[in-house]
């Protein structure tokens, strides 16, 4: 039998305040346990929730990237469970009127472009965190994180593959820290996904029971949990056995999922309405100055790019894959140089040369205007492209400007066509077997002479022209 699989996802994203959703501590990582949590976090008798106005902000700017509707009347509720990090018993979520529902987001899987529907988008409060290594048989609780607003995510079952789960949770990213609600690092959690994975016999249009995978914190892990926890399901099945609804863990060592508990179901959580918490009721106004405010999305860009500049849907997706990456692209080009030039040198040398020293692009240690400079004397003929990538090892370095550099190492293309005929007829003269070859019709010995012409030049001899010489001095 041919399977099918079946995702959605839900992808918990912390939002970038610098308090908590109903308490005025901070939210920085990476402070001293229990050093950022106040009595509203710590659940003391008496204490209240005070909404704070920069988590419902970011929600509606993330409503308005994904064209999705803004509940102008939205709740929270309360959602209970019991752990030991979660100090009130019960976490401030949203249920049946959340603030975003019902957006989209296109991906690209190799020339493919799927819009993948997102039911909803709900504010809530973060746990705190339980930490196991450094107590032995014991548990320690560090109520930092507690309070902290999330924006959970949560998608249609519209995946039917790990590649394109992770194409999704990758444009994800990229959106949520393109419009500055999140700042997308997935090692302290910021970013965290939960993965709802089923199978189901090819052509069905029934869903099968489905296993949550929870907290995957790399886009690596997220493929390889799901095609693991596929192959497992689809085993399973065809051994005779049932699949039971659960959530399980990914354990990056085994490449192996395994089941942590039996998976809740609504009712298990007894929502009901927040009483301590009025409706939230949004202002047109506000949503209008948001909206104005929001700065030109990945896709508005792509589309761009393709009709404006020309670029192909690849080299568009790839230049947009972050906004410093595009911002960086722009300077380059507005700088004078040619759309399809910035965006080879982009993707393909400055992207390899920052992923040698893992480096963001930000912190290229070519500025976008000395990139220019070097793509400029690409264009007017000055380099070759052998030579341009001398001149751009020495502009990594930090050996200055271009000009300076090509001037320096003596990279300018030779393009004296007297001196260039001599060396032309210099080779001819040397290898008489590739001239008499080459008349004879192997295409081969014409590569031959063009490269003994620029062994002869250093490179620095411009290939076109000596492509056109030859062959002229060849007779055609």
């Amino acid at each position: 039998m041919q399977w099918e699989t079946v995702i959605g996802l839900e992808v918990h994203v912390q939002l970038t305040t610098a308090s908590k959703i109903f308490s005025g501590a901070a939210t920085a990582f990476g402070a001293a346990p229990n050093t950022q949590a106040c009595a509203v976090d710590l659940a003391l008798p008496g204490v209240l929730p005070v909404l704070n106005k920069g988590p419902v902000e970011r929600a509606i700017r993330f409503g308005l990237a994904i064209g999705a509707r803004l509940n102008r009347v939205n709740v929270f509720a309360r959602k209970h469970y019991f752990y030991p990090d979660l100090p009130k018993g019960y976490q401030i979520s949203q249920y049946e009127l959340p603030i975003v529902e019902a957006g989209s987001l296109p991906i690209h899987v190799g020339e493919q472009t799927k819009a993948i529907r997102i039911t909803r988008a709900h504010l809530e409060e973060d746990a705190g965190k339980s930490l196991h290594e450094d107590f032995h048989g014991m548990t320690g609780i560090d109520l930092n994180r507690a309070g902290t607003p999330l924006l959970e995510i949560v998608s249609e079952p519209d995946m039917r593959s790990a590649q394109e789960a992770v194409a999704y949770a990758r444009a994800l990213h990229t959106l949520v820290t393109w419009i500055g609600i999140c700042d997308g690092n997935m090692q302290e959690g910021s970013f965290r996904v939960d993965a709802n994975v089923s199978v189901r016999p090819k052509g069905s249009s029934e869903f099968g029971t489905r296993r949550e995978i929870k907290n995957l914190n790399s886009f690596r892990f997220l493929e390889q949990a799901i095609e693991y926890e596929a192959r497992w399901q689809i085993a399973e099945l065809e051994d005779g056995r049932a699949i039971h609804q659960a959530t399980v863990l990914f354990d990056p060592d085994t490449g192996e999922t395994r089941m942590m508990r039996s998976k809740e179901e609504a009712q298990d959580y007894r929502y009901f309405p927040d009483p301590d918490l009025l409706p939230v009721k949004l202002d047109e106004d506000w949503i209008g100055q948001i909206r104005a405010a929001l700065p030109e999305l990945p896709q508005q860009k792509q589309a761009r790019y393709q009709s404006d500049l020309g670029l192909s849907a690849y080299d568009a997706a790839t230049l947009t894959a972050s906004r410093a990456m595009a911002e960086y692209f722009e300077a380059v080009m507005s700088a004078g140089v040619p759309a399809k030039l910035a965006a080879n040198w982009v993707m393909g040398d400055l992207s390899a040369a920052l992923n040698r020293e893992g480096l963001d692009i930000t912190l290229s240690r070519i500025p976008p205007e000395r990139l220019a400079g070097l793509l400029k004397r690409i264009d007017d003929g000055t380099l070759s492209s052998k030579l341009a990538k001398e001149a751009f090892a020495a502009l990594w370095a930090g050996e200055g400007e271009a000009d300076a550099i090509i001037a320096a190492r003596g990279l300018k293309q030779m393009s004296d066509a007297g001196e260039l005929e001599r060396i032309i007829d210099e080779v001819l003269a040397a290898n008489p077997k590739s001239v008499e070859e080459y008349r004879a019709g192997k295409d081969k010995a014409f590569n031959a002479l063009v490269g003994q012409v620029m062994k002869a030049t250093g490179g620095r001899a411009n290939p076109q022209q000596v492509n056109a010489l030859l062959k002229q001095r060849l007779g055609g």
